[in-house]
């Protein structure tokens, strides 16, 4: 029986900003087995896969092993044909100057299935974000987009300069910087206006945005000054005139600023969509992950006990859920703590136990374990016992101290960190590139597994 083929998604990446990815491409990359993902998609975007996925950088900067269009497409059809869903992820939309159509022909010349998800293009997102509306009812009635750089292998240029100097609407130009001098020299010579504003708009969506703003007299020289790089958007026109009114985004209080995440992916959530609320780009790296105890053997004797403790101490959500599963998969529930006084360490611990209907009678004002002994002072702790679900590495403060008061301490493993599979590759370029302006850590297991990712001196000082 011949294998069924596999199919491959052409996905639109958005023009930078992981939120602008479309819902439909975020579905294929969920089902991805594999990802052909380009030097302009963000690598944010990657947490949506499924694990065990491949991830295949084909980017023309930097790591690629695959740098050529033949390459590239030959690898996309020779996946599929091996029975696996294949995205292919391209910054911006796949159809707008990103060759998409080209491996749309390919594939279908190779008779594999396939499907186009439109991404949100630069073209329009990046001016937004700088503050410019390419189009407005009393400054521009037209917008158009053009290449900035046309194939070296035609015959002859073919973009009309003198349509689009003639025209008087906004022309965003893709891919231009390097031709600025030479688009700024057409324009003019066609007729278009020294004094016509344009905004030079770089990482267009990202944290590290950066906005130039000029004319067509001036624009090549402050580019210069301030030794601009790809990728960039132009923006030619007098709308460029409305970002010094609606400049939204730069204005934000951590506008610039991206944050490296090593929670573990299930907990980052909330934290990620606080720091982006403030305008930091937020690029998640996990570093640990949290996974059950190789051994249940402490956990089963101490939930077959479980009538006979006074207190149980819950030091994370992760003791939280690890223990009530196994008290599940024992074919127990919470009925079998009745008697036991339960102390949570810190507000989240805490809303884990109320989800479960289990009410907290200790919540120590500081969250940790030297906040547990201060909360513990007035009890009276000789003879009593005590249980602490916890993880397999952690420190021994908190049972120590409350057995030289008398307690007798159950420690039992919920839990282990372990290091994740991440694309290390990715971080690595992401730092040379300079792009990373703060890193969050939220235990030492995650300075100590981040720090394992670095092989030298050299590499650890990338940060």
């Amino acid at each position: 029986m011949a294998m069924k083929s596999g199919k491959v998604y052409l996905v639109g990446a958005g023009p930078g900003d992981p939120k602008l990815l479309t819902l439909r491409g975020k579905e294929c990359l969920e089902q991805a087995d594999v990802v052909l993902y380009d030097y302009l998609a963000n690598p944010a975007l990657l947490e949506h896969l499924k694990p065990g996925a491949d991830r295949i950088y084909v980017g023309r900067r930097g790591r690629g092993r695959y740098g050529e269009q033949a390459e590239i497409n030959q690898l996309m059809i020779e996946r599929a044909k091996a029975g696996e869903t294949v995205v292919r992820l391209k910054g911006g939309d796949p159809f707008m100057f990103g060759r998409g159509g080209e491996e749309a022909e390919a594939i279908a010349d190779a008779g594999i299935q396939f499907e186009v998800v439109p991404g949100v293009t630069a073209a329009v997102a990046v001016p937004a974000y700088a503050g410019i509306p390419v189009t407005h009812r009393t400054l521009a009635s037209s917008v158009a987009v053009v290449t900035g750089h046309e194939d070296p292998t035609k015959p002859s240029p073919t973009l009309e300069w003198d349509r689009l100097a003639s025209t008087g609407g906004t022309v965003v130009f893709l891919m231009g910087l390097k031709n600025l001098r030479a688009i700024v020299a057409h324009l003019t010579a066609c007729g278009r206006s020294a004094t016509t504003p344009v905004a030079l708009i770089r990482w267009g969506t990202r944290a590290e945005q950066k906005t130039i703003v000029g004319t067509l007299a001036d624009i090549v020289k402050k580019s210069e000054m301030a030794a601009l790089e790809p990728p960039t958007v132009i923006v030619v026109g007098e709308v460029v005139n409305l970002r010094a009114k609606l400049n939204w985004f730069e204005n934000r209080p951590l506008f610039g600023t991206t944050v490296l995440v090593t929670r573990p992916q299930e907990q980052a959530s909330e934290f990620a969509d606080l720091l982006t609320a403030y305008g930091a780009s937020v690029l998640p790296f996990p570093t640990i992950a949290i996974v059950p105890p190789s051994d249940w053997t402490s956990m089963d004797r101490a939930i077959a006990e479980l009538g006979r403790y006074d207190w149980i101490i819950f030091t994370s959500v992760n003791g939280v859920r690890y223990f009530l599963e196994r008290l599940d998969a024992a074919g127990r529930d919470i009925r079998a703590l009745d008697g036991a006084r339960l102390c949570a360490i810190g507000p989240r611990t805490a809303q884990a136990l109320a989800a479960a209907r289990l009410k907290v009678d200790l919540l120590p004002s500081r969250y940790q374990a030297e906040g547990v002994l201060e909360a513990f002072q007035q009890e009276k702790l000789i003879g009593k016992r005590v249980l602490i679900p916890r993880a397999e590495v952690a420190r021994d403060l908190l049972p120590d101290e409350l057995r030289a008061r008398g307690a007798e301490v159950i420690v039992a493993v919920a839990y282990r960190t372990v290091r994740p599979e991440g694309d290390l590759a990715a971080l690595k370029e992401t730092l040379r590139q300079g792009r990373v302006g703060v890193v969050a850590f939220t235990s030492s297991s995650t300075v100590k597994n981040y720090i394992e990712c670095f092989t030298n001196v050299a590499e650890a000082r990338m940060l």
